[in-house]
């Protein structure tokens, strides 16, 4: 296989101004063991897989092990925990999985939709929001054979979850036990919406993976698919690598004690960030100042906001608006005005104020609307190199 830039030693993260580093350069790809095309690395060392090793539990550890190093340093840390679960392939402990079983046995719909009642009765989307439509891809639950195995692949998902917010509950008491809980400035989020990828329910026995196995074992290689992914991201539309709000729309949780006022504790903000933002917020509240250039060669200015008014009760003020493209799947935020467009398809405008959920395409009702935010982001495009899909090898 031709070595990836992830697989270079150059561009590990202690050449990117990290002290320490455990996991997987070449990303995730599997829960229990690496896949022929990974290494896991502690610093710049290859190191062997251990016995009885599973992703989350093991980047937990080593998490709180370099806290407990940077700490010691008397001097401020930076984490960077970056869970490879639960993306697929779905595996977890059986005594894990097992507290989950039977959960999802009444199907993806009724799922969905007591998502969305809870979403609303806790005040997560504006009145008068409505659940999209179910994926025309995801077959009815009556027509589906083998209920208990698509209940078991949404328990395992629901233990992967679960085993992350056991590791961030350890790692908060790790800052507690060091007395460090409440100058700590702790982010969550996700990084996309959930996976549809391997079809409407899911591939089985993918990359090497036994396709008799049980589902969440080590020997296994499974997915949710489409169906499943449908119901992760309810109430939105589409799935990761897409651009509507089920590929892109993710919550932020921020705790920070010392920072954010304690009459904002436990409540929401509708202030739209970014990923982008978070350099720009680190460097902000660390006093930090960003470089312009690095071993004789200009930096590319950081994109981005501070996310500190956010953090204090204030507004985030964003008149550039906001920009994605993956695969074709574009889309530019503006406000409240999103246009977004599948690869392929037509671009479709909405008001996210109005219509959360992107249900009503304002496209033609709005053609200067769409016109404008249409040339914002190929103006964005261009300046940032965005190559048309799918991309030409270069001879």
């Amino acid at each position: 296989m031709a070595k990836t830039r992830r697989s270079d030693p150059v561009d590990w993260p202690r050449k990117r101004g990290f002290d320490r580093f455990y996991g997987i350069p070449e990303g995730g790809g599997h829960q229990y063991r690496l896949l022929p095309d990974r290494h896991l690395v502690l610093d710049d060392t290859p190191i062997k897989v251990p016995d009885g090793w599973y992703s989350t539990t093991a980047f937990t550890d080593y998490a709180i092990q370099f806290i407990d190093e940077g700490v010691k340093t008397d001097k401020p840390v930076f984490l960077y925990l970056a869970y490879t679960a639960p993306h697929w392939p779905l595996q977890a402990p059986e005594e894990v999985t097992k507290k989950y079983l039977g959960r999802y046995i009444d199907g993806w719909q009724p799922i969905r939709e007591a998502r969305f009642k809870r979403q609303m009765e806790l005040g997560l989307f504006p009145a008068g929001t409505k659940l999209s439509p179910i994926d025309p891809k995801s077959p009815d639950w009556s027509s589906v054979k083998d209920k208990e195995e698509k209940d078991l692949r949404m328990a395992l998902h629901a233990a992967m979850v679960h085993l992350i917010d056991d590791g961030v509950g350890r790692i908060v008491a790790k800052l507690r036990e060091l007395g460090q809980l409440d100058n700590t400035l702790i982010l969550f989020l996700s990084d996309n919406g959930a996976s549809g990828e391997g079809g409407p329910v899911g591939f089985t026995g993918a990359r090497g993976g036994d396709p008799k196995a049980k589902s969440g074992t080590p020997d296994s290689y499974v997915s949710f698919g489409i169906a499943g992914a449908n119901m992760c991201d309810a109430p939105f539309r589409m799935y990761k690598m897409y651009e509507h709000e089920g590929g892109i729309s993710t919550p932020l949780i921020a705790h920070w004690p010392a920072g954010i006022p304690a009459k904002l504790n436990g409540t929401l903000t509708p202030q739209v960030g970014h990923v982008i933002d978070l350099m720009a917020t680190c460097v902000d509240l660390g006093g930090a100042t960003y470089p312009t250039k690095y071993d004789g060669h200009d930096v590319i200015p950081a994109q981005g906001h501070s996310l500190r008014p956010a953090l204090t009760g204030g507004a985030l003020d964003r008149p550039e608006g906001l920009y994605w493209e993956h695969q074709g799947n574009a889309a530019v935020r503006l406000g409240d005005w999103k246009l977004v467009r599948e690869a392929g398809k037509p671009w479709e405008l909405y008001n996210l104020a109005e219509d959360r959920t992107e249900l009503n395409d304002l496209s033609k009702k709005q053609p200067d609307k769409a016109a404008e935010l249409k040339a914002k982001w190929q103006a964005w495009a261009d300046r940032v190199g965005v190559e048309p899909w799918p991309i030409k090898k270069k001879k």
